[in-house]
């Protein structure tokens, strides 16, 4: 086939080749300081490659999909792309954190309208770190310029994530009895929920800005919004692996009451004392300003709760004090009685 004249190029229809093979290029080293010896393939290739560990009588693999929401928004908004990597990870390593799974490796998906290699690096800076943190390989991913779906200095950020258990040792609601205790463990702020609200209480409502103070805190709304998401496998896993916890929920969307319905079995209830923590200062500004009543609150935000463990009564005060002792704020929050399957909280 042969040209005549100069036509149309993919840069003219808003696609850089040439940024997108430097942002490649930038993100190299990111990958590769998150391999393991499982690691079979190089960044580039067209498949991520890893071997299956060893020492499972019963492996399943467990995946899970998940992305950060509008806190990105908040993220381009205040020009700081380097914690929503981290927040994707470590929700993923969460989820499957809850079927007693741990963390093999991960995949990355950026959608971008115009590419901005500093952009990109710092999106993928940051899901290296929550995959170095947890011990997962980022053995792969895609930067896909699409400047008809996204505007200037937008983007969107997915991750899927594969990890590995024994299927015997698996959590959830078949192992849930009557007079297992609930144990809440401190979430870090909003974590990646109800950001839909937050931003237009904050933005559009009250008029602030990122860099303006957050009602009753001494930091910026920037800083509180882009609190990172945090793992709680490093004290969870080795807890998990001892066979002493039920089930665990992950709270995220829907909160407490929807998230730990989860794993709860027919003919129990889930009695949740909210007199057992009080919601931190973050939750308490947005109730206020935002006149947002309690239910919707906990349906909405983990009100301080990123986690809840379900335990055998038995081994309950060891794994409350075995969290305190690895850095965890953790507490009593509840009991599991006979009753309509359900989630109160009292």
């Amino acid at each position: 086939m042969e040209s005549t004249g100069s036509g149309l190029s993919y840069r003219d229809a808003g696609v850089d080749r040439d940024a997108g093979g430097r942002a490649k290029r930038r993100i190299v080293e990111h990958v590769r300081s998150t391999a393991s010896a499982s690691v079979v393939s190089e960044p580039g290739s067209f498949g991520g490659l890893f071997r299956v560990p060893t020492g499972y009588s019963s492996p399943v693999l467990v995946s899970s999909a998940d992305g950060v929401g509008t806190k990105i928004k908040v993220a381009m908004r205040a020009g700081r792309h380097d914690t929503v990597g981290e927040d994707l990870v470590n929700h993923c390593v969460n989820d499957i954190l809850v079927e007693g799974a741990k963390p093999l490796f991960f995949l990355d998906y950026i959608g971008i309208g115009d590419i901005e290699e500093e952009v990109v690096e710092a999106l993928v800076a940051g899901v290296a770190r929550g995959c170095r943190a947890n011990g997962c390989a980022l053995i792969g991913g895609e930067t896909a310029q699409m400047p008809d779906i996204y505007s200037p200095g937008e983007y969107d950020l997915a991750g899927f994530i594969v990890g590995i258990l024994d299927e015997p040792k698996r959590l959830g609601a078949q192992l849930v009895r009557p007079g297992d205790r609930l144990i809440g463990l401190a979430s870090s702020g909003f974590h990646t929920n109800g950001y839909s609200l937050l931003r237009r209480l904050f933005f559009d409502q009250m008029g602030l800005d990122v860099g303006d103070p957050y009602p009753g805190l001494d930091a910026t709304v920037g800083d509180v919004l882009l609190t990172v998401h945090r793992s709680y496998l490093p004290a969870l896993g080795p807890i998990v692996e001892s066979g002493q916890v039920h089930a665990l929920a992950h709270i995220t969307g829907g909160g407490i009451p929807e998230n730990l319905a989860r794993v709860i079995p027919d003919g129990l209830t889930a009695r949740v004392d909210r007199g057992t923590w009080r919601p931190p200062a973050e939750f308490v500004a947005v109730m206020e300003h935002g006149r947002v009543d309690a239910e919707e609150m906990f349906q909405t935000f983990n009100m301080g709760v990123g986690m809840i463990a379900v335990v055998a009564p038995e081994h309950a005060a060891h794994v409350l004090e075995a969290l305190n002792a690895a850095g965890e704020r953790a507490w009593f929050a509840g009991e599991v009685v006979e009753g309509a399957r359900r989630v109160e909280l009292t």
